[in-house]
């Protein structure tokens, strides 16, 4: 077992600050970006951030696998260090886009989504299959994913502060920056996980990760749930704006929704420790439904009570960044694969994540349009339907990942010791 201190997961986890900062810019404020300054119709936005999430999703595998087969001498760090010109590339790219036609904006949209999100594929699979080879002791692996998330959230924070009160040109500027900051302090003070032997560098197929049951179960509540997560963080500027006409404010709403993810990281950590990682999640998953229940009520104006759904909603985003990736630590240890083949889990697992967010760019935003809900808009007809995609349909969807959970017996990998651990290589 490897205990790490606090400072040893700092170091580990302040890269997931830039990681965030690349992150929400991309899957929120891109759609009213173009939108607003270039008017793309919101079915050709959606068409493009489903197409390019779709391509990037299906090459996760493929990167996670080429990190599981890296040569003896290689850590993790190479592919860190690779990722960084894509991603800065990519974001001063889709955040700085010429003076173009239509046609030729939505062309520039395309490709600078793949480059974005090429580089972090490459550098969130690495990274966070590094922190599942740091250890695998229960309470340790919780926390070094509570403190991975804690940095990603006051990362989004960061993000939000300075779109709300500066510009996106030092937005790309403040990036760059601690992309090369933190990169620099994870491969200078984590621990190096070198690749295996010759004879062992093999990945795992997706036949052998969907054999595991245990693996395929926490996959389809990670996907359930995540789409439910995915179709708020889509819509969020658009519900604000035109359905309680408090769009002003909207920066102010992310950064309550953020803050409080971020503070409620130190309680899901000591809830975990003592009910498990599956109860804590499902604790979440239920606060959620009752806070997006109480939105379906409201109407324009309703600033203070949507705040106390941003709070409810937020705790309940803290839980479910900490918890599916401590799971998911906990089965790949249960399996046998711990500093072997993390990249192939991890890579199956950004496909979900990427798959989720492009279902709910793709799918609700031309539906969306279909329904009569176009940006602007008085008609109670496509404010209803907004109202119901954002909040609505989330409902039902976490709820059927909170059944799936319940029934799962996922808690018995959660709590497995590694005494008690097969040592099967699969």
């Amino acid at each position: 077992m490897s205990r790490l201190t606090n400072k040893q997961l700092l170091s580990y986890a302040m890269f997931g600050f830039p990681l965030a900062m690349v992150a929400l810019p991309v899957y929120v404020y891109v759609p009213q970006f173009y939108a607003d300054r270039f008017g793309i119709p919101l079915s050709g936005i959606g068409a493009a951030l489903l197409l390019t999430r779709v391509m990037d999703a299906f090459i996760d595998p493929y990167v996670g696998t080429l990190i599981d087969k890296r040569p003896e001498k290689y850590s993790y760090a190479p592919y860190i260090i690779l990722a960084l010109p894509l991603m800065i590339a990519g974001f001063f790219g889709l955040f700085h886009p010429p003076h173009l036609s239509t046609t030729l904006v939505f062309i520039w949209l395309f490709f600078s989504l793949i480059v974005v999100y090429s580089g972090y594929s490459l550098a969130s699979i690495a990274f966070q299959s590094w922190g599942a080879a740091l250890t695998q002791e229960p309470g340790q692996r919780v926390r070094l994913t509570a403190f991975r998330e804690a940095c990603g959230l006051i990362g989004v924070i960061s993000t939000a502060l300075i779109i709300q009160y500066g510009n996106f040109d030092i937005l790309s500027l403040a990036l760059s920056l601690m992309l090369v900051a933190t990169a620099f302090l994870l491969i200078r003070k984590t621990r190096r996980i070198p690749g295996s032997i010759a004879l062992l560098r093999t990945s795992l197929l997706l036949r052998d990760l969907f054999a595991n049951p245990h693996f395929k179960a926490l996959f389809i509540v990670f996907v359930v749930n995540g789409i439910a997560e995915a179709i708020p963080a889509t819509l969020f500027l658009f519900f604000t704006k035109d359905r309680l006409q408090i769009g002003h404010w909207a920066g102010i709403l992310l950064l309550i929704y953020f803050f409080a993810a971020a503070l409620s990281m130190p309680l899901w950590d000591r809830l975990a420790q003592n009910l498990g990682e599956v109860k804590t999640w499902l604790l979440a998953m239920l606060l959620s439904v009752l806070s997006f229940v109480g939105v379906l009520g409201l109407g324009a104006g309703d600033m203070l009570v949507f705040s106390i759904v941003c709070i409810c909603s937020g705790m309940s985003l803290g839980a479910g960044l900490a918890m599916p990736p401590a799971l998911l630590s906990a089965v790949i240890h249960a399996a046998g694969h711990s500093e072997k083949k993390e990249g192939s889990y991890f890579g199956v697992w950004n496909w979900a994540t990427k798959m989720n967010l492009a279902l709910a760019a793709g799918l609700s935003l031309p539906a969306l349009e279909f329904l009569g809900y176009v940006p602007g808009t008085t008609d109670q007809r496509g404010l209803l339907a907004l109202s119901l995609a954002y909040a609505g349909l989330p409902c039902v969807l976490k709820l059927l990942a909170a059944t799936i959970l319940w029934r799962t017996r996922l808690e018995e990998v959660g709590m497995l010791h590694a005494d008690c651990l097969p040592a099967n290589e699969g």
